[in-house]
């Protein structure tokens, strides 16, 4: 009997012994063993942002004297430099610097780490991630400020991003204002890095706003913001200044070249302080020489030469310009214009010009999120954006054509060519947006299931492909053309439907779709033609394209293993 006894305490120590933890010295230590519940990112991650902080969850709280850059370690193509601190059971790995883009990067935790009563983590713990293209978006200023008095009650509120936003998640849901609880009405834009809040009317005396940007804003690459920024001001008592009316209008085309610009303002105007300073006439950055005379509440100003055609040209007067009472305008007021184009005549197809040799041309950046994706048979272009601003090249190649940014110094003339193929599609932009023989036939919604022949389609709004596939048919010309204008947003819906389908001896080359703001492929679409976007183009998993992706002034994004081939002659 006693030596049963003696054989069972034998076998309870050597199956505690065993469910113990152990130590560096390979001593048991009664208790649980620390294990590793969560990470963030999490294993197999994509698309992280470049500021990322990585961390990781246990079970239980740890020994801060165990976590250092030895214990916990962040490697990509190099070892990362960061700095390694606990609090309780969760360890973080701060990166001196933003991580590199598109690029897979490993943390490791070492059994070296223990919990407070000294176990050891039993074995290392690693886990992978891949960095995208940008950090994370967040709002680095807001007009007014923070706790800003006295505000103007006709005050339009701004936010400031530190990236490029995708305008879609920029809205009335994710950007209010608030007098305490009750919603304020107004409209919703975004231009450049800015957000932008008009209220419908003017806001109450002495009421203090608060105005939010909720974490439902995204950029370019679908980061959106770590949580909803909030801030609050108080208006004063006081209605500012505006400009009521312009000449040109805001976003008109076809503006003749020796054309005086003119602004109305609701009130009489200080002279002196409508001048060079307060008043800009530019192309891109280029200010435009000229004469300004102000007289009643009219502002006049008389360029020096003649404008360019075929241009964009952007008008700023700003909160310089006070009336007579010394009170400022509430806001810059900004407007643009498009000068009439002569280079392609009316009734022909849309000549790209030196544009067509790209089968993407963006403005500020180039991404490929993840996955092979290929361009084939034509170059891919930035410009004024740096080479810094392609990322994602490789994975994604180019198949017989070349990568060209507008910092290159090799080969010689890589900006000037560049220039010189932004104002083409400038001007095949505008040509296809003021075509109109044949005259245009007015679509609206979704087109999808339909069949339409050649000629001029616009929409006034925004245009889906959304129910069906859209098939162009030719009727047998192999010169047929379609030009889509669309005044919005255009969005294709792949999957079930969506793609164009051309029939009838259709090319792809013949097709151009001019839009407004920026273009949708979706995913598994099939699509074909030439987008000519004045924002921005993003292609979805798995959209293949014959054609080219052309933007103007924003990014053209490729999420996932995405083609684009040069439409056949």
């Amino acid at each position: 009997m006693i030596a049963k006894k003696l054989l069972t305490t034998i076998a309870f120590a050597f199956v505690l012994l065993f469910a113990s933890c152990k130590n560096d010295d390979f001593v048991a230590i009664a208790g649980e063993c620390p294990v590793v519940e969560s990470t963030s990112p999490v294993n197999g991650d994509i698309n992280v942002p470049l500021d990322k902080s990585v961390t990781v969850n246990f079970n239980k709280e740890m020994d801060p004297a165990t976590f250092n850059q030895s214990s916990f370690t962040l490697q990509g193509a190099t070892s990362v430099d960061g700095t390694v601190s606990l609090s309780g059971s969760t360890a973080t790995f701060n990166p001196t610097a933003d991580l590199a883009p598109a690029t897979t990067y490993t943390a490791t935790i070492k059994t070296s780490v223990k919990d407070i009563d000294g176990n050891a983590l039993q074995e290392d713990y690693v886990f992978a991630f891949s960095t995208g293209s940008s950090a994370t978006p967040s709002v680095v200023s807001t007009d007014p400020l923070s706790l800003a008095t006295n505000v103007f009650l006709n005050k339009t509120v701004s936010a400031n991003f530190n990236m490029l936003m995708n305008h879609s998640t920029i809205n009335a849901s994710t950007f209010t204002l608030k007098q305490g609880t009750t919603a304020v009405t107004g409209a919703v834009t975004y231009s450049g890095q800015t957000a932008y809040f008009n209220p419908t009317i003017d806001l109450l005396s002495g009421t203090e706003y608060t105005a939010t940007i909720t974490s439902g804003a995204k950029n370019l690459q679908g980061t959106a913001l770590v949580s909803d920024y909030t801030w609050k001001f108080t208006t004063g008592t006081i209605v500012a200044p505006t400009v009521i009316s312009t000449n040109p209008l805001n976003n008109a085309t076809g503006v003749a070249l020796d054309k005086i610009i003119t602004a109305d303002f609701s009130t009489a105007m200080l002279g002196s302080t409508i001048n060079n300073t307060s008043f800009t006439l530019k192309n891109g950055a280029t200010l435009v020489p000229g004469n300004i005379f102000y007289a009643g509440v009219r502002l006049t100003f008389t360029p020096t030469s003649p404008l360019l055609e075929g241009t964009t040209y952007t008008v700023t007067i700003t909160t310089d310009a006070t009336n007579v009472a010394g009170t400022p305008l509430a806001n810059n007021y900004v407007w643009n214009f498009n000068t009439l184009s002569t280079a392609v005549p009316v009734g022909t197809v849309v000549d790209l010009k030196s544009a067509g040799n790209f089968g993407i041309l963006a403005g500020v950046a180039v991404s490929n999120n993840a996955g092979f994706s290929e361009i084939r048979n034509m170059d891919v272009g930035i410009y004024p954006g740096v080479r810094t601003s392609l990322t994602g090249f490789p994975p994604a190649i180019v198949v017989n054509g070349a990568i060209f940014a507008s910092d290159d110094i090799a080969p010689p003339g890589v900006a000037a060519m560049l220039l010189q193929a932004k104002t083409d599609l400038t001007a095949a932009y505008l040509f296809a947006e003021g075509a109109s023989s044949p005259a245009p036939a007015t679509v609206a919604g979704d087109q999808g299931g339909k069949t339409l022949a050649p000629g001029i389609y616009k929409s006034i709004s925004t245009l889906l492909v959304q129910s069906g596939d859209l098939t162009l048919d030719a009727q047998g010309d192999p010169n047929a053309t379609w030009i889509f204008q669309i005044a919005s947003d255009f969005t294709t819906v792949g999957g079930a439907g969506g793609s164009i389908i051309l029939s009838g001896g259709a090319k792809a080359k013949n097709v151009f779709w001019q839009v407004g703001r920026s273009a949708t492929i979706g995913d598994y679409t099939d699509f074909k033609g030439n987008i000519l976007a004045l924002t921005s183009i993003t292609m979805n998993p798995y959209a293949t394209a014959e054609g080219r992706m052309l933007a103007r002034n924003g990014a053209v994004v490729m999420t996932h293993t995405n083609i684009i081939t040069k439409p056949v002659d």
